[in-house]
């Protein structure tokens, strides 16, 4: 063989050799990426509900204590319980199929005197309070601060608790929206009593001032002729009116203040 051939040989051999070696490096050259260890899926469904409903939980309570702060609804007379069992009840009305808007919720704290805006109508998903007003409670609930209420016709008393709001009607008193009581023995006779949001003309800032309560109604949470249609426009139609007292009695049997 010549020696021309020989050297072509070589360098052939050589050139396979090479890359042989270059391959086997690529192969078992580490990667750059970590190694993860990817669980079952029936690992992963046997923990989703749970780990899901733990962070849900956790964003919510941090997102409820925001608003509170960030709106400054201590400051405008809000209870923060009020609030919290308010953000509560909400969840669970949303989550049943009751509430269809839960980005809103209406939340009327009769812990405050009438003479007091006690109507927050707070828009959740843009962190806005759109309204802070008067509003009645029943005339047999109490003067100046409702105290006593009840589920009964012709009490002529307040009805403590989750409602959801219903359609309009134009009825004697004009414009108004039905509430659906969600609240058996607290509420659910709301439809029944005809316990309505409308206008009042005794609901307003100059009755407030002049005698230091504004009138009462047949148990009804009635607003100021100024303030009705706007706030009902906002929040008809399937939102979440919570009408809330420190009430021993229903802060500890509410089925949805006390659910698990």
């Amino acid at each position: 063989m010549s020696m021309s051939k020989k050297l072509y040989f070589i360098l052939i051999s050589a050139s396979i050799l090479a890359i042989h070696t270059l391959f086997v490096f690529a192969k078992n050259k580490p990667s750059d990426k970590p190694s993860v260890k990817v669980p079952s899926l029936t690992a992963i469904a046997a923990n989703a509900e749970a780990d899901v409903t733990d962070v849900t939980s956790n964003v919510n309570d941090n997102e409820s204590s925001s608003v509170y702060n960030n709106l400054n609804l201590a400051g405008l007379g809000l209870s923060k319980e009020a609030f919290d069992y308010g953000i509560k009840g909400l969840q669970y009305l949303h989550s049943t199929g009751k509430v269809s808007n839960d980005n809103i919720i209406s939340i009327v704290d009769f812990s405050l005197p009438s003479r007091q805006k006690r109507l927050f109508v707070i828009d959740l998903k843009n962190n806005k309070v759109l309204f802070h007003t008067y509003v009645s409670h029943g005339r047999n609930s109490g003067r100046e601060v409702a105290q006593e209420f009840s589920n009964a016709p012709e009490s002529f008393k307040s009805s403590l608790g989750f409602y959801v709001t219903g359609g309009t009607y134009n009825g004697k008193h004009g414009y108004s929206m039905q509430l659906n009581g969600e609240e058996a023995g607290f509420n659910d006779n709301a439809l029944s009593r005809a316990i309505v949001m409308h206008s009042a003309d005794y609901v307003g800032e100059s009755i407030a001032k002049m005698q230091g309560y504004i009138g009462r109604s047949l148990g009804c949470p009635a607003l100021s002729p100024d303030m009705y249609k706007p706030v009902i426009e906002k929040i008809k139609g399937g939102s979440c009116l919570f009408l809330y007292s420190p009430n021993k009695y229903y802060l500890t049997h509410s089925k949805i203040i006390n659910r698990a």
